[in-house]
């Protein structure tokens, strides 16, 4: 990005989680850029745009997946939970 000669930068700090900006730090160098050309873009988009320039939304689930939390919820299709190694060994050797 070229800045004219007379320009006031400003600074943002931004609190990111660790491994949420190592990840996307590889993925931007991998690209060619960083996050201060991403961060100018987005907000060029904002302005231009006047919106957020992408969809938010919560993800939906399928039926499995809703199914498979709710069977959790319930204790359905869990191990069994054991406090005692040689139970739990004997009871997997009556599986074999």
């Amino acid at each position: 990005m070229k800045y004219n000669e007379g320009d006031i930068m400003a600074t943002i700090n931004v609190n990111v989680d660790d491994k949420v900006k190592e990840q996307a730090e590889e993925i931007l160098e991998y690209l060619g850029t960083d996050f201060t050309n991403v961060i100018n873009m987005l907000l060029k988009q904002i302005i231009l745009t006047e919106s957020i320039p992408f969809e938010i939304k919560v993800p939906k689930l399928n039926a499995e997946t809703i199914k498979a939390i709710e069977d959790a919820k319930n204790g359905i299709g869990l191990s069994k939970a054991y406090t005692d190694l040689d139970k739990m060994m004997e009871d997997l050797e009556k599986e074999n």
